[in-house]
């Protein structure tokens, strides 16, 4: 068997997940997000359990051709558009939908024409609501919507730019129009960025998408077109103070590992690199076969929950590259070869996230390539 760690993908808990969406937002289509190796959950298992997705939406060009490949025949939205001039070419090949976030976009369109209506591109225009990352502010927006859409400005336009217009709009099969919130999952978060976009988008046709997770959640008006749903999929809560089970959400992935060894310390003895902790009675330590450099995150402090042989206990002393060390005074059946649950359905990962002052989407994202992943097809 070798290492006793691993990660457990449950296929049925994404599903759920993408039905509870579903329930939250019936009258929109979904792009359920799988960036970041579907947030570690692995892209061919999310290509698998989200089957009932009206599309995928991720931002690496190689991963989207690995759908295709795999035989995904939906859409594909591209969320940060493209990097260069060449990846229009690509998306035309594989026929990806593409977020325009920024004009030379539409100078690279022009660069790589269309050469007949079924190499023409879907494309969504990202209205910056207020995040300041990526999108257009209002009248960039519906300028460059005027230039895709070929709206009155081509009739009105001098000749040479009545072409240029007409170029760009054969380039095209139909505009979107979307943006990202900065702050949905907090209360008054949209209250700016919402009606920003609708101001900015008003008047102008295709189908719209602005909410995340949080406001799939908490903002049915904001719901739109298509929803794009991100770490609720895979079984997290977007919010610091509403857990996932409370929002009907199922954990998918299982970070589980053994005992290998136990260590009986005396009062005033030190476990770790560093001395961090320090025993304040005789007791006794397990040490798990999990590290930071599997993804566990070495920031972790004393006191971290882990559940061993079905208890809770704390973490204790420094996480380190292969290994982390446990008090068992809570777990005293607990030997070597007793089952350890990092996170999972016994242990929210939000909770262990919480503990070492970060987010589930970290966490999840950071499984590292050298855990063996183990794919559960069923319940049972």
């Amino acid at each position: 068997m070798g290492r006793p760690l691993r990660a457990c993908i449950s296929i049925p808990a994404l599903q759920h997940n993408l039905h509870r969406v579903r329930a939250l937002a019936p009258g929109a289509r979904v792009w359920a997000v799988v960036k970041a190796n579907a947030y570690g959950h692995g892209l061919l298992n999310a290509m698998e359990a989200f089957g009932a997705a009206d599309g995928l939406a991720l931002l690496e060009f190689d991963a989207a051709q690995r759908l295709r490949e795999a035989g995904w025949q939906r859409p594909i939205l591209m969320l940060e558009g493209p990097f260069e001039p060449a990846d229009v070419a690509l998306a035309r090949r594989l026929r990806l939908t593409l977020a325009l976030h920024d004009p030379v976009h539409l100078d690279w369109l022009a660069m790589h024409p269309a050469l007949g209506e079924a190499e023409r591109l879907d494309v969504w225009l990202k209205f910056n609501s207020g995040m300041n990352r990526l999108g257009m502010r209002a009248p960039v927006l519906r300028d460059a919507y005027d230039a895709l859409a070929a709206a009155p400005l081509a009739a009105q336009a001098a000749a040479p730019l009545a072409a240029q217009v007409r170029l760009l709009a054969a380039q095209v099969r139909s505009v979107g129009l979307l943006t990202h919130f900065a702050n949905a999952d907090v209360p008054g978060g949209i209250d700016q960025a919402w009606p920003a976009f609708v101001a900015a988008t008003q008047g102008l046709a295709g189908p719209r998408s602005a909410s995340n997770s949080a406001a799939i959640i908490d903002h049915p008006a904001t719901h739109g077109d298509w929803v794009r749903p991100g770490v609720m999929l895979y079984g997290a809560t977007p919010f610091a103070s509403r857990d996932a089970a409370g929002l009907g959400l199922r954990p998918a992935m299982r970070l589980d590992s053994e005992l290998i060894a136990i260590q009986t310390v005396s009062a005033g003895e030190s476990v770790g690199y560093g001395s961090l902790f320090t025993a304040d009675a005789a007791m006794r330590i397990g040490v798990v076969a999990c590290g930071y450099a599997d993804g566990y995150p070495r920031h972790a402090p004393v006191g971290t929950p882990v559940i061993v042989d079905g208890r809770r206990v704390r973490l204790a002393g420094r996480v380190a590259m292969d290994m982390l060390m446990v008090d068992l005074t809570d777990a005293p059946g607990a030997r070597v070869g007793s089952p350890v649950q990092l996170w999972g359905d016994r242990l929210p990962i939000d909770e262990v996230a919480q503990a070492a002052g970060t987010i589930g989407y970290e966490l999840m994202c950071a499984l590292a390539p050298r855990v063996p992943v183990v794919v559960e097809r069923s319940d049972g």
